[in-house]
């Protein structure tokens, strides 16, 4: 969606333009990633035109598996003028050893699954099924 010239933006606007949710917005707000703004005289929250910039931050870093505590610091660190490329680079590496250990994970929870599947007869009583046997079992 194009954003518009406009000087500020209600939060019912401010999610349209971004893609979300108010609900996702206002949380937001509450969790200190997005500053609360000023309100009109009606009472609207008026939401500066780099708010949309910011909401579009925090959803990609999400995207890419990011939690909120660091989104918090990527946009601390985005705002330190002694930050470096080097620092953010830093934490990008360590999401993704985060996620290659997940990955890791769940293939080797795809290799078990997979090795106790092949192992049930399918047509044995209930009370010998493999499946459950190993799953009642004492053994990791």
């Amino acid at each position: 969606m194009a954003v518009t010239k406009a000087k500020a933006f209600t939060i019912g606007r401010l999610a349209s333009e971004v893609g979300i949710n108010l609900e996702t917005v206002r949380f937001y707000e509450r969790e200190g990633l997005l500053k609360k703004p000023p309100r009109s005289r009606n009472g609207y929250r008026q939401f500066p035109v780099d708010s949309i910039r910011r909401l579009r931050f925090i959803r990609r870093a999400q995207d890419l598996g990011f939690s909120l505590n660091e989104i918090r610091e990527l946009l601390a660190l985005r705002a330190s003028s002694g930050t470096s490329c080097e620092e953010i680079c830093r934490l990008a590496e360590a999401k993704l050893a985060d996620v290659e250990a997940k990955i890791r994970t769940l293939e080797s929870l795809r290799d078990s699954l997979r090795k106790l599947a092949k192992s049930c007869p399918r047509c044995a009583p209930l009370s010998d099924c493999p499946i459950l046997e190993c799953l009642d079992g004492d053994e990791a």
